[in-house]
């Protein structure tokens, strides 16, 4: 595909970049979305499986669902664009990668300074004293193992009412404050505190470019948009950053 001139600008001005990406690009992995006409909550209630409450009403449901999903990550690869994401980070000194998503794919792409802003859904965190590990015998547990405090251990994501992971947060709203090129990659922008991390690049000033399938709540606010499977748009990206 043809990446619009300048789009192209402004890839190759930038010096600082920060990219949000959501669902929409693991979705190209066969990773489901959790909304949208097809998404996960439609099939199940967050509130019996993604919320403390459940956990706690619940422990044993939460984890054997949660072990369901950890399946799907786990058959899942990378796929062009969050190789394309990789490759690209190498291309700047200062490149940050917000992800909404808890599978891992980004890191399992070679993109290494990434921030998981929702967590990670193959580590585990002691819901008593805090203490988070990623422990691969853990995912074929029928039960949440425990702690050696004593505390169950559950899956390391941020669930329904829950606050986003502080220092994570912090990370996020950083790099966007000090980017001149932001980048949203299948998102809908509109899951909350993330979707304010657009707002915080644009009022610094940063150049957006958005890689959708279709119009999201940002879309009024970025300066270039791209329509289309970020698989295809983000390759064709990366080759007209390199010159091709």
């Amino acid at each position: 595909m043809k990446v619009p001139e300048e789009v192209v600008a402004a890839l190759r001005s930038a010096g600082s970049v920060t990219v949000l990406t959501g669902a929409g690009i693991s979705a190209e992995s066969g990773i489901p979305t959790f909304r949208g006409p097809d998404g996960v909550w439609r099939e199940v209630d967050p509130e019996d499986v993604a919320t403390p409450e459940a956990f706690l009403r619940d422990p044993l449901g939460v984890w054997r669902w949660h072990k369901k999903m950890r399946k799907l990550v786990l058959s899942a690869e990378p796929n062009p664009a969050h190789r394309a994401l990789a490759r690209m980070e190498g291309m700047y000194e200062n490149f940050t990668l917000v992800t909404q998503n808890v599978d891992g794919l980004h890191r399992r792409a070679g993109s290494r300074n990434v921030v998981e802003v929702h967590g990670n859904i193959l580590r585990d965190r002691c819901q008593d004293c805090g203490k988070v590990v990623e422990e691969p015998e853990f995912w074929e547990m029928d039960s949440p193992p425990r702690c050696s405090c004593g505390g169950l251990f559950r899956p390391d994501v941020v669930w329904f009412g829950e606050p986003l992971p502080k220092e994570a947060w912090e990370e996020a709203e950083g790099a966007s404050k000090r980017c001149d090129l932001f980048l949203l990659v299948g998102t809908s922008a509109s899951v909350y505190p993330a979707a304010l991390l657009p707002q915080v690049a644009k009022s610094s000033g940063a150049y957006l470019i958005e890689v959708n399938v279709g119009p999201s709540e940002a879309s009024p606010l970025v300066d270039s948009s791209i329509f289309g499977r970020a698989g295809e748009v983000l390759p064709s990206l990366l080759r007209a950053l390199e010159g091709g």
